[in-house]
């Protein structure tokens, strides 16, 4: 093998930041993400780009902010001529895979892959893995593979959030067969003296809340802790209405599935299925950390763990993850990179970071050409155990609301057209999250705030304006690298557009033209 690092990127679906062991939550068991931390770098502040799957996942690949790439919803057609990080080190010489729910856009990651394993069902464009589906049928577990539903209860258990032990083991689930293959690509790279980039997609805990026994066994139920916002005067406190509408939905609404079923009950089964979800993926990263470990390969690998997106986990009384924008319990994720040697064990990181970092930070470590049609910063040197600040604001995305993070500070943008009905002269949300970490005080009518939401509104335009990525601009300039290619008489990146650093330079000489 060369000198440059393997990379091992593990994502969870839905994991609330909170919810670790080393951020003190008083009940999740999470020993392997813990001792994870202990050997690397955690993130305090990582915001995620997207609140739900696809766009979220299409900006760690990419790179670039959602108003870029232009996915908003759940899965797609292919982004045609946008490079993802995976492609771009295969084209620098590893071998690449990619294993789990990937949830992308059509052939974008499976073009880019040596392997390829979509394990959920309808989240790639040709379905669940042949191997994988091929693999239950001969079990006979084909029908008791529950993460997209409670089978047993037909079309009332799709997409429930009531919770049970899984019919199935660690095993045979999802998670113990994507963390299998990813062992059998590791093997065969390290067989070949072949470095890998290799990015294994954990289903959980997204729901369904079905954690292998095992893991539900964990837990008590009758003495969870529920979060401190779980109950409050959401009129009062001035949430915004779709999120009061969601959560009077899930007080008034029977979904429970089991007995007893009641709000109070069903909650705290939601709450026990999610923690053992959690810890169900906690194990998977363990046996991937201990077979880097076994096999020579700790040293030198690059791990990564994050998630897409936060899950409520009984916050607000939410059940699920929407309306995301509105809550710290979606928008900031947890984050830990581990490298030994490297990485400056047990750090803490405070500063703001993206999802869109990702890609460039991993050029740069991997001494590869960095992508230049990713909008993310390279934050090496807060891995290196440095401080300094990478961005003034992190931004989550939805088409039309926007939540900004600086400092202690959350703003969640709505257009006027949002809540019109409810709120004629314009909605907003603004919490100090250091005096109020559960969101549960809107500061935004409050006049003695009325000068820091304009602030703060006024670095979200100006933030859209000076990211995004223009078709083309005026005048024509000159190319440099080998990442540009020529349409009609223009430079462009492969996605077809410009990156944001090209207008930099040209406001300084021809400011007439932006």
């Amino acid at each position: 093998m060369t000198d440059q690092p393997n990379v091992l990127f593990i994502l969870s679906d839905q994991h609330n930041a909170k919810v670790l062991g080393c951020k003190g939550h008083p009940d999740i068991k999470t020993p392997n993400l813990d001792k994870l931390a202990e050997q690397g770098v955690r993130f305090e502040n990582a915001i995620t780009q997207n609140p739900i799957c696809t766009p979220s996942r299409v900006s760690w690949l990419s790179g670039q902010y959602c108003h870029n790439h232009g996915y908003y919803g759940l899965s797609g057609p292919n982004p045609n001529g946008l490079p993802n990080i995976i492609g771009h080190f295969r084209k620098s010489g590893y071998r690449t895979a990619a294993i789990g729910k990937i949830h992308c856009p059509e052939y974008w990651i499976e073009d880019s892959c040596d392997v390829y394993h979509e394990t959920t069902e309808n989240c790639s464009v040709g379905g669940r893995s042949p191997e994988y589906a091929e693999y239950l049928a001969e079990r006979g577990l084909t029908d008791l593979e529950d993460h997209g539903a409670l089978n047993e209860f037909g079309k009332a258990g799709i997409q429930t959030v009531d919770a049970r032990p899984s019919k199935i083991s660690y095993k045979d689930g999802q998670e113990g067969w994507a963390v299998r293959k990813a062992m059998e690509f590791m093997s065969q790279c390290a067989k070949d003296k072949q470095r890998f980039f290799l990015h294994v997609s954990l289903p959980k805990p997204h729901q369904c809340y079905t954690p292998a026994k095992q893991f539900w066994d964990l837990y008590d139920e009758p003495k969870l802790t529920l979060p401190p916002n779980a109950e409050y005067d959401m009129n009062q406190a001035k949430k915004a209405p779709h999120l009061i509408r969601a959560a009077k939905g899930w007080r008034e609404v029977r979904w429970q599935l089991f007995e007893p079923k009641t709000f109070e009950a069903g909650r705290l089964r939601k709450l026990h299925g999610y923690l053992g979800n959690v810890s169900h993926v906690d194990y998977a990263v363990g046996e991937l950390m201990d077979w880097l470990k076994q096999n020579g390969l700790e040293q030198n690998t690059i791990v990564i763990y994050s998630s897409d997106h936060g899950d409520y986990a009984c916050e607000h009384g939410i059940m699920e993850k929407a309306p995301g924008i509105c809550s710290d319990a979606i928008t900031r994720i947890p984050l830990i990179w581990r490298w030994h040697g490297r990485f400056k064990a047990g750090y803490v990181v405070s500063e703001i970071v993206e999802t869109v970092d990702l890609a460039n930070t991993l050029c740069s470590l991997a001494g590869i050409e960095p992508m230049l049609t990713a909008d993310g910063k390279d934050i090496s040197h807060l891995l290196e155990g440095k401080s300094g600040q990478v961005r003034d604001i992190g931004v989550t995305e939805f088409a039309w609301s926007k939540s900004l993070r600086k400092g202690k500070y959350k703003l969640v943008y709505y257009p006027r057209d949002m809540f019109v009905d409810e709120y004629p002269d314009g909605f907003g949300e603004l919490y100090d999250l250091e005096a109020d970490p559960w969101e549960m005080k809107n500061l935004y009518f409050q006049p003695e705030y009325a000068n820091t939401v304009h602030q703060l509104q006024k670095e979200l335009f100006d933030w859209l304006i000076t990211t995004t990525r223009p078709t083309t601009i005026h005048p024509e300039f000159s190319a440099i690298g080998s990442q540009w290619i020529t349409r009609y008489n223009n430079f462009v990146n492969p996605d077809g557009k410009l990156p944001p650093t090209i207008i930099r330079q040209t406001q300084q000489r021809y400011p007439n033209y932006i």
